[in-house]
């Protein structure tokens, strides 16, 4: 368990230098719940075993995090620490965090978490879905959202609402890398890029007219 958990934290490792901390969490992600099937551990209880962990140790510690993720610290002191508080966790859980500790890849431990939730879920056919409102969606709003997302996500989507004040009029929808923008500001600013064009592309023209009547 131990071996394949670490080939596929040395797969991340390597990786292109240019690759996303997103991607390269999801590595870790996938590894992960890997195991858990290898070893028969529930994705719900890996996940909710992760939770605790975080809101226990990390929420209220934030200074627990930094010294994980500090270089000043000896890695065989992190791996201390770890095995401490991991004494009543499970192997796989216990054994993955060991590897991020190893790995010096400690600053990743929630974007592992929020991949992970969200491979999980694509697994089981729902989609996690980033929404952002220029206002609060009522229950009513969210489900009517829902519906219309349900075949553009090609599955059942899952709604994370952000509310920013700045998305004049409409909604900002996310999922994994492609957003769909509908909000007015983007509208205009389309518009507008559209009318800047045209014109280029008019003057543009005129010009090339003028050359090929001075031609003649």
């Amino acid at each position: 368990m131990k071996q394949n958990i670490e080939q596929d934290a040395r797969f991340a490792a390597e990786l292109d230098a240019d690759a996303t901390r997103e991607k390269l969490a999801d590595v870790y992600a996938v590894a992960v719940l890997g195991a858990c099937e290898t070893f028969g551990v529930a994705t719900d209880d890996f996940l909710e075993e992760f939770d605790s962990f975080v809101e226990a140790a990390c929420d209220p510690f934030p200074k627990f995090e930094e010294i994980l993720a500090s270089a000043m610290v000896p890695t065989d002191e992190k791996l201390r620490i770890v095995a401490e508080i991991c004494r009543d966790a499970s192997p796989v859980f216990a054994n993955f965090l060991k590897t991020l500790v190893k790995r010096g890849r400690t600053e990743l431990l929630r974007d592992v978490r929020r991949g992970c939730r969200r491979i999980a879920a694509e697994r089981e056919g729902r989609v996690a879905v980033k929404v952002t409102t220029a206002v609060p969606l009522s229950e009513t709003a969210k489900a009517n959202l829902a519906a219309k997302l349900r075949e553009l996500v090609g599955g059942e989507p899952e709604l994370s609402v952000v509310v920013d004040p700045e998305t004049i009029g409409g909604v900002i929808v996310r999922v994994g890398d492609t957003i769909y923008d509908a909000s007015i500001a983007t509208q205009l600013n389309n518009a507008r890029q559209e009318m800047i064009d045209r014109s280029a592309h008019e003057i543009q023209s005129r010009r090339d007219c003028f050359r090929y009547s001075e031609g003649n």
